[in-house]
């Protein structure tokens, strides 16, 4: 049961990362810290519930929020945010196995797919949004988006299961954008 629990903690945090990555790591030091379900104390990743590294995730996120509308307009910026997402998840997974023991490496795959899967759904369904709001309201999805990634990551830990749900919303979203992305060039097909 205790590596179940840890599995979907650890797929819960890495979801939360992949969708925005330095707040999630906050919230995820934090609990660590507390010894509240997790405890990265004793492991390799015992750096992740540290003061300085708390610090530097809470600066980022600051920094991510206060520059989020150059992030959104530039699209390296926004694939390197995407690319810390991965690896900050990939920490998280690890980590959360090695708490109670596991082998962490098989963290670090499972964490990048995850973190791969909520960040692209989740660019998607944030690029869609971004097209019908004026400009006032897109500048707030990336707020939005920090609002949901820090709230999956608290009740991963809260409760678990909970990224189950998540994993499956997020490959629903996912499996819609790839249909209407076919359906869009379907009657292109059936024009020659």
């Amino acid at each position: 049961m205790t590596l179940f629990l840890d599995i979907c903690i650890g797929l819960g945090l890495a979801q939360a990362a992949g969708l925005r990555p330095f707040l999630p790591a906050l919230i995820a030091g934090g609990f660590a810290a507390g010894d509240l379900m997790i405890d990265f104390e004793g492991t390799d990743f015992t750096f992740l519930e540290e003061g300085w590294w708390l610090l530097l995730m809470a600066f980022l996120g600051a920094s991510a929020l206060i520059l989020r509308n150059e992030i959104a307009r530039r699209p390296p910026l926004g694939a390197v945010m995407h690319g810390l997402g991965m690896g900050i998840a990939a920490l998280l997974f690890a980590a959360v196995l090695a708490d109670d023991g596991y082998a962490s490496w098989p963290g670090v795959p499972a964490g990048i797919a995850a973190a791969w899967l909520s960040g692209t759904a989740a660019r998607d369904v944030l690029a869609r949004a971004a097209g019908r709001l004026d400009d006032e309201a897109r500048a707030h999805l990336p707020i939005y988006a920090e609002g949901v990634a820090l709230a999956l990551a608290a009740l991963s830990v809260l409760a678990p299961p909970v990224s189950l749900v998540s994993l499956a919303f997020f490959a629903w979203l996912l499996a819609g954008a790839r249909r209407r992305t076919g359906e869009k060039y379907a009657g292109l097909r059936t024009l020659r």
